[in-house]
């Protein structure tokens, strides 16, 4: 059975704190969200001038797969549709859908509109109607559709009848709150969908249950969802639709995306990359630690039979197993190791083969020295060509200034400027190329200054961004204690992170920062 996805993290997604998107922004997760296969894309509302022109931008855009959608609310009590500034933006929204949302819960009707049962029912009718003569597909989200047939049941189907009396296509019950369970919005939707069908659910994840009350609500006979990517949303959050649609399409069988669910890691991260959120890496299939084995027996395992430890393969939503290496792993968690970072130049090692051994013990030497691989497979990657005599150097550092500008401290005031900028000389191939860069500290001026040097030779670098940095104190030696920098990067794909150590915070930040930049080249190379 084919269930529809309407992704609306560009409309609730962007109603969670921290979340904003800019025009060009969505306009790249329309674009990624499309090739992903949804069904429909909910694109905002239309309240502004500003709302009002990104949608005039979308007039020419063509999508392959996914309808887009504007939102829109019902018109005000004693109002009629045309009347309606809200309505009237909608319907001349240069978009083929709209989704309209209502109240079916008795409580809101006589408490927040302020109007009598059957004023609602109009309202509904006379809004669906009236974007529907404008042309528009019309979905209407019944809000707080559980809370409502609880009160009353009878109040509630009406509202569902009447919408559909009126033209729209789907209607979406909605758990507003996020306060119903599982079974009690698997019951509601059955009892609906008994009656009508293209029953759609929208949920928010108040209890942490909005995946698993969408799924139930499939399981009902809802064929259509509303999630948001990494569940972004009001409060906290909506139904995460990397959760959802992965549950749905290889544990149920049901059909979502198809073969373009293997995208579906790599369109997780252009969206949150776009909202500018940090990614969580323990999100369940796309997140980094996903399928990331640490317990040596679980390594064991999962070299010798994934199914032991992984539930579906990581390659089905488009990510990768990673097995954490320290100096206390097996030999056999080296080796899958070393065969991934040799391109398959390593196939074939046993576990007493000499160029594991080297790599076991360059890795306990410098673990020892303060430098931990659990978390940085990207210094892993590079430490183990360094024990085999492999690594490339695509570039050499000939000289490095900071200078920082401490007027701020000086002064004492918190709020005053603290810049600090790097001037740094480095050998490319035998040419040679200086140049500065400034930032809010000496990392970020040398990792500003770097960049600017590289891009020249390896344009590749134009597209990483840092994405998280953090200082650990090694010792209990106050300022004279050695540190370990970690760094974490991404080029809005992949992620991978590298680690430096030094008693010289920022000998230790270049570390991290020149395995970084080193990483994305030699990927990048490889895969040429």
């Amino acid at each position: 059975m084919k269930i529809e996805i309407l992704d609306t993290t560009l409309r609730d997604g962007e109603q969670g704190a921290g979340i904003e998107f800019s025009p060009d922004d969505k306009l790249k997760v329309i674009k990624a969200l499309d090739e992903l296969g949804v069904s429909y894309i909910e694109a905002g509302m239309i309240t502004n001038e500003s709302s009002a022109r990104f949608f005039d931008s979308l007039r020419e855009l063509r999508t392959k797969n996914a309808r887009l959608a504007v939102f829109t609310q019902t018109c005000k009590p004693g109002e009629d549709p045309g009347c309606s500034e809200l309505l009237k933006a909608a319907a001349r929204a240069p978009v083929p859908v709209a989704t309209v949302y209502g109240k079916s819960w008795l409580y809101q009707v006589t408490e927040v509109l302020r109007t009598t049962p059957e004023e609602n029912l109009r309202l509904i009718s006379s809004s669906i109607e009236y974007l529907c003569s404008s042309g528009k597909e019309v979905i209407f989200d019944a809000e707080h559709f559980f809370d409502g047939y609880s009160d009353s049941p009878e109040y509630a189907m009406s509202v569902v009848d009447t919408a559909f009396a009126a033209g729209a296509s789907r209607v979406v019950l909605c758990d507003t709150n996020g306060g119903n369970l599982p079974d009690v919005i698997g019951l509601v939707c059955q009892a609906v969908c008994e009656k009508h069908s293209n029953i759609g659910i929208h949920c928010h994840n108040d209890m942490g249950m909005a995946a698993a009350c969408t799924v139930s609500a499939v399981l009902a006979g809802a064929t259509h969802i509303h999630a948001t990517v990494s569940g972004m949303g009001e409060r906290c959050g909506n139904a995460n639709l990397n959760t959802v649609v992965p549950v749905l399409q290889l544990k149920m069988g049901f059909q979502c995306f198809g073969d373009k669910i293997k995208d579906l890691t790599r369109t997780a991260r252009i969206v949150n990359e776009c909202a500018n959120a940090t990614f969580d890496e323990k999100e369940p299939f796309v997140g980094g630690y996903a399928f990331t084995h640490k317990a040596g027996s679980h390594i064991d395992g999962v070299i010798k039979s994934p199914r032991a430890y992984e539930q579906i393969s990581p390659e089905s939503v488009g990510n990768e197993r990673n097995l954490l290496i320290s100096g206390l792993s097996g030999r056999s968690a080296v080796i899958e190791k070393m065969e991934n970072y040799l391109s398959g130049n390593g196939s074939g090692l046993t576990k007493d083969a000499p160029q594991v051994k080297k790599a076991l013990e360059v890795i306990k030497d410098r673990e020892a020295k303060g430098y931990e691989f659990e978390d940085a497979g990207a210094s892993l990657a590079l430490t183990i060509d360094d024990a085999l005599g492999n690594r490339k150097s695509y570039f050499t550092l000939l000289g490095l200034k900071v200078i920082i500008d401490e007027s701020g401290s000086i002064t004492g005031s918190d709020n005053e400027p603290f810049t600090a900028s790097a001037v740094i000389k480095i050998s490319v191939d035998g040419k040679e190329y200086l140049t500065a860069g400034e930032g809010n500290g000496p990392v970020n001026a040398i990792d500003e200054a770097l960049r600017r040097a590289l891009v020249r030779f390896y344009p590749e670098i134009a597209s990483i961004k840092l994405t998280d940095y953090r200082v650990r104190v090694l010792d209990s030696r106050a300022t004279a204690s050695s540190v370990r920098v970690s760094i974490e990067t991404t080029d809005g794909v992949s992620v991978w992170r590298t680690i430096g150590v030094s008693r010289d915070v920022i000998n230790a930040s270049w570390q991290a920062l020149r395995d970084s930049m080193e990483y994305m080249i030699r990927k990048t190379h490889e895969s040429k």
